[in-house]
């Protein structure tokens, strides 16, 4: 999958948890049929999360 396949839908920063890798993860693998796919990035300090639409 290619980022220009996907459209933002929502980003939302917080505190960093280390749990929330593992979290990101099991969403990605229940909503990919679905053509949701979540970002996880790193700025200031800070988690992001990131929701795309696949563009399909």
């Amino acid at each position: 999958m290619k980022n220009n396949e996907l459209e933002l839908i929502s980003s939302k920063g917080f505190k960093r948890y280390d749990d929330m890798y593992k979290i990101i993860d099991f969403l990605n693998k229940n909503l990919s049929n679905y053509g949701i796919v979540l970002g996880v990035s790193e700025k200031s300090n800070k988690s992001v999360i990131n929701i795309y639409k696949e563009n399909r």
